[in-house]
């Protein structure tokens, strides 16, 4: 089992910045590659971000790419997700998932989720 809790998460400006962290405990976390989906109502889950096991490779959604940047550290059993220069269509929960195989960008993929933190952004 793992568990994930995300936090960072609020209430900001167009063209504003947020730090979301996602601490895992569990399994080893190092082992795995971590990503984020973001969910806004009504939509489907979707992916924005992924790292790999070491953090040495990334992928970004091309709605992400430019303004948000993932990373972890192994050592604190917690990944990241900087956002800048947020826009309204950012808003949505955020959350982040262990990677247990299959398709990355595929929610499906994924069978430890945190609760998600909300994030919206005003126009």
């Amino acid at each position: 089992q793992v568990q994930l809790v995300e936090s960072g998460g609020g209430l900001v400006q167009a063209g504003g910045s947020l730090r979301l962290s996602c601490a895992a405990s569990g399994r080893t976390f190092s082992n795995y590659r971590m990503t984020w989906f973001r969910q806004a109502p009504g939509k489907e889950r979707e992916f924005v971000a992924t790292i790999s096991w070491s953090g040495g490779r990334t992928d970004y959604a091309d709605s992400a790419k430019g303004r948000f940047t993932i990373s972890r550290d192994n050592n604190k059993n917690t990944v990241y997700l900087q956002m800048n220069s947020l826009k309204p269509e950012d808003t949505a929960a955020y959350f982040c998932a262990v990677y247990t195989g299959l398709v990355v960008a595929d929610a499906r993929s994924y069978a430890y989720w945190g609760q998600g933190t909300q994030v919206t952004v005003s126009s």
